[in-house]
């Protein structure tokens, strides 16, 4: 078992409980996550676009986890698992890289927003392509 890939899957799948978070605790979590105010007033007037879209999010981060998972040898392999780490390592890290780009035009959330979510998604770019490497030849 790889610890690098089980801390990269956990990690997705902490996220993903983040997101729930905003649909249980609504506008005040969908603000102080930054995911803009357009999200927080969805939330407060019940409108269903917001817990479609974190659903949507919500699914994708624990689909991730459980491939990670199973890179990681946690549970049984799964078809594609090399493709889909390298997949959502570049996605962490072209989000990651992107964000910086916002930090002058924020686009309905604050600069801090983009800092923070571009570093934090820099850093979970370089966990999993970190264990990616390390288990590459066994995949």
């Amino acid at each position: 078992m790889n610890k690098t890939l089980i801390l990269a899957a956990s990690l997705n799948a902490f996220v993903a409980i983040i997101h729930l978070g905003c649909i249980v605790y609504g506008a005040s979590w969908y603000r102080f996550l930054g995911a803009g105010e357009q999200m927080a007033v969805w939330a407060e007037q019940g409108n269903i676009k917001a817990t479609l879209i974190t659903l949507f999010i919500t699914a994708v981060l624990l689909t991730w986890s459980v491939y990670v998972f199973s890179a990681a040898g946690v549970i049984a392999a799964l078809p594609f698992v090399k493709l889909v780490l390298v997949a959502i390592s570049a996605i962490y890290l072209l989000r990651g890289v992107a964000g910086f780009f916002f930090i002058n035009n924020p686009m309905g959330r604050t600069p801090e927003f983009w800092w923070w979510s571009s570093f934090i998604c820099l850093a979970f770019a370089a966990i999993h392509l970190l264990g990616l490497k390390q288990v590459w030849a066994e995949l």
